[in-house]
């Protein structure tokens, strides 16, 4: 995938501000996301909105065809290469503004989100010293929190103020910038990261926040560029925080098997996890023995993040994804 030069790009015709939603079968989250994203407080020429629609089977295009009256209208795409990351890569391929504003497709916005994300970007753009700025992600619970899962669900709270994070976090891709001009000199997305129909993978966000900063630029916080992720009770359940802890963390193994040292580091994570899974099954019967169901949940949840470490290592060990 190749980009056209940024100064091949007609800017008096061109849009500011890019803002990209890849969407896979939540057709009545996504009527949420767009009515937040077409009422935004930035001017109306200078962004643009792309849904990116990973072979959706629900009504998908249909929500996307009620905003045709907003100005800026939805622009509709059809990405046919499952997973998250091929929507993110057609995105860089179709967006035309100098930033890109990535965007879950159940997220809430405030009015003035795309301001809040895309000005940092913007105003460093003489010295391109910011090659991302991440903004907090708040869940929210519609239909309730169980308890048993509340500590894995918190807001990113990495920093109170506007400014550049430390290596140890990275933002979330739920709510996600970047120039341009990053893609241009670092390439498109890992798609061996891709979440997809099927699996809970994740990774490509930060293998490629990982990429800006071994290419010497910052990553920004923006605490005012809050979003809501909404999750449901379906994201609530045992059967996805376990699926969910398994594959994350499978997609870490295949993020570190390509990086430098990994040999020890994954050794040393299978032997870790042999005697953490072990250890969580053992407290899982423990508290089923003494009725505390939702502890119980809790370690066996731990226990299935092992077992992906010990189910992907030797996997990749062996090349294989």
């Amino acid at each position: 995938m190749t980009l056209p030069p940024a100064g091949q790009r007609d800017p008096s015709r061109a849009p500011v501000v890019s803002v990209a939603i890849p969407t896979y079968n939540r057709a009545d989250f996504l009527r949420q996301t767009l009515a937040g994203i077409v009422a935004q407080q930035f001017p109306r020429d200078h962004f643009e909105v792309l849904v990116i629609d990973n072979n959706s089977t629900d009504h998908t295009r249909a929500v996307v065809a009620e905003f045709a009256g907003a100005h800026p209208a939805p622009r509709y795409l059809r990405e046919e290469r499952q997973g998250l990351d091929h929507a993110r890569n057609r995105a860089i391929t179709e967006a035309r503004g100098r930033v890109l504003l990535f965007g879950d497709d159940d997220i809430l916005v405030r009015p003035d989100w795309i301001a809040q994300m895309a000005v940092p970007l913007l105003a460093d753009e003489p010295t391109r010293s910011i090659g991302a700025v991440g903004g907090e992600v708040i869940p929210v619970f519609p239909d309730g929190l169980p308890d048993w899962v509340r500590e894995w669900h918190a807001p990113l709270a990495f920093r109170a103020d506007l400014g550049p994070l430390d290596g140890r976090h990275s933002p979330m891709g739920a709510n996600l910038a970047f120039p341009t001009w990053v893609f241009e000199k670092l390439g498109p997305f890992h798609t061996a990261l891709d979440r997809a129909a099927g699996n809970y993978f994740s990774g490509g966000d930060s293998e490629m926040i990982r990429r800006v900063r071994t290419a010497g630029l910052q990553v920004w916080f923006a605490p005012a560029a809050a979003v809501h992720h909404q999750m449901p009770a379906s994201r609530t359940t045992f059967r996805y925080a376990s699926r969910h802890a398994f594959d994350s963390a499978r997609s870490r193994v295949i993020d570190r098997a390509g990086q430098p040292g990994a040999a020890g580091y994954l050794t040393g994570r299978f032997l870790g996890n042999v005697a953490k899974s072990l250890g969580f099954l053992i407290l899982a019967l423990l508290n089923t023995l003494i009725l505390r169901r939702g502890a119980a949940k809790k370690a066996l949840v731990r226990a299935w993040r092992s077992c992906g470490y010990l189910y992907q290592i030797p996997r990749s060990a062996f090349g294989k994804v």
